[in-house]
């Protein structure tokens, strides 16, 4: 066979694979400008020493033409969506970096995030959830300012809240982001900056994950339904705690507006690329005056892993009030204070105690890890059992969550916070401030609650406790390195009383 023949003939197979395993017409994502930036980044990664954990944290700013999308027909529920070109718009944000100073540490597995503006401000909650995983297995982390709120300000439960041009006029007055419809394409083009390797100094990216949570999982629902069958930059999706809805490219709005179209609930498409991990905690699913993933819910398939978590909030007291000095060697009795319920949040007074469930937390480890080993050697998370649900017997209304005689959810991953109780755990029933209705609530059993259910006290829990433990972690819904702490913490929060 002569060179142009091979040629011909490997053309024709590329073609022919694209038209039976993917899009008609792929789209091709530019390699964006990069620029290092010295200095502290403005984004929140805890009050812990990064560098004596062995990681370098950078910040780059990235610029270049973006793409934004509409789709070529309705959005329909199955998220089966064709999406095209529309229009382009020069742009220039930033990424924060944090990888590991050794190359030998590192495990091959950057977590990109979507950065959440929910707030008014980029956040990073994946990182929040996930990163004593990230930091202790190697992985790479970048967060991705890919949304307007982020860089210029604009709409946000927060209030006012803080951009980076407004944040640090000097340090990102030079960024620009032509708006919200771009941020696919933007995301994409970060993607692009980590794969070839540029943002990453001496480490070569060998698997890159897309992440998201709350918002930044509403816009990554729209990503992978209607943008990754083109522009095929991430090789998983971490989908965590995203609602029911998604909005169409061309829309780019979480709630939507009067001119909102598509249904209520819209599943991942059928014939996903790639891995796709979604976390749903009790607020995710019901709704909370948001559309609820009960109406967008869906099996399993062999791309594909739901896992819904009974006794946890969207957001919770993990979130708000340990994430951040949480370097996995803090003092257990310094731990077991954090974990203390509180009803004071960001200044706002809540009605009730905010969801203080562990599980949110461990368990969202375990589907960051769950979902790299997929990725990497092709074996698939364990399947999860869906948090029971009674339906309203009026059409459109929420359904109820079917509780048991302690007041937790039934069904869903079981974990020893609901297994082995000591509270009622909830993702709804409180308000104050602008996230009350988000963060859930806690119950503290009284003392002839606590007997009935530990007759021998707390020896009697522990055994209790530790029993559904081994089963959480056999199960893979918690990690074994995790463990340990995991006891040690039981053993510190068990009421004196």
């Amino acid at each position: 066979m002569t060179r142009r023949r091979g040629q011909l003939w490997a053309a024709l197979a590329a073609s022919l694979t694209v038209g039976l395993f993917g899009p008609a017409r792929a789209v091709e994502v530019p390699q964006p400008k990069t620029v290092a930036v010295a200095g502290s980044p403005f984004l929140t990664l805890g009050a812990f020493d990064l560098k004596a954990l062995g990681y370098v944290v950078e910040e780059y700013f990235i610029s270049g033409t973006a793409t934004s999308y509409k789709l070529t027909g309705e959005p329909t529920a199955d998220g089966a969506w064709t999406a095209k070109p529309a229009d382009s718009a020069a742009y220039a944000t930033r990424i924060v970096v944090v990888r590991p100073a050794d190359p030998k540490t590192f495990n091959g597995t950057v977590a990109v995030e979507w950065l959440n503006v929910t707030g008014g401000l980029d956040v990073g909650p994946d990182w929040n959830y996930s990163h004593r995983e990230m930091l202790r297995s190697g992985y790479a982390y970048v967060g991705v300012s890919a949304q307007k709120v982020g860089v210029e300000g604009g709409q946000s439960l927060g209030g006012a809240g803080m951009p980076l041009k407004k944040a640090n006029p000097a340090r990102y007055g030079s960024l620009s982001h032509p708006g919200d419809a771009f941020a696919f394409d933007i995301f994409s083009q970060a993607g692009r900056a980590v794969r070839s390797g540029q943002v990453l100094g001496p480490l070569k990216a060998r698997r890159i994950l897309a992440t998201g949570e709350s918002q930044s999982a509403v816009f990554m629902t729209t990503y992978v339904d209607a943008i990754d069958p083109i522009a095929r930059v991430y090789d998983g999706f971490y989908i965590h705690s995203r609602f029911g809805g998604a909005p169409a490219p061309e829309q780019a709005s979480m709630r939507g507006g009067p001119n909102a179209r598509g249904p209520s609930g819209v599943k991942m498409r059928p014939d996903l690329r790639v891995p796709v991990m979604t976390l749903i905690s009790e607020t995710d699913l019901i709704g909370s005056n948001l559309s609820g993933f009960w109406t967008a819910q869906q099996p399993d398939n062999d791309k594909l892993r739901i896992w819904e978590m009974p006794g946890t909030a969207h957001v919770d007291n993990y979130m708000f009030f340990i994430a951040g000095f949480d370097n996995g060697a803090l003092p257990m009795d310094k731990i077991a204070k954090l974990w203390a319920p509180t009803g004071e949040l960001l200044g706002a007074k809540m009605a009730r105690p905010v969801n203080a469930a562990p599980q949110h937390h461990y368990v969202a480890m375990a589907a960051l890890a769950q979902l790299d080993r997929w990725v990497r050697t092709g074996r698939a998370p364990p399947k999860a059992p869906r948090m029971e649900i009674a339906m309203s017997e009026k059409a459109g209304e929420a359904p109820k969550l079917v509780l048991d005689a302690n007041g937790n959810t039934k069904g869903g991953i079981r974990t020893p916070w609901v297994d082995a109780p000591t509270q009622k755990l909830s993702g709804f029933g409180n308000t104050g401030g602008p996230f009350g209705f988000l963060v859930g609530t806690t119950e503290p059993f009284d003392a002839a609650k606590l007997k009935s259910l530990y007759p021998g006290g707390k020896d009697d829990y522990l055994k209790t406790f530790n029993a559904a433990l081994t089963h959480s972690v056999k199960a893979g819904f918690i990690l074994p390195a995790d463990r340990v702490e995991i006891r040690a913490l039981a053993a510190a929060t068990y009421p004196s009383n």
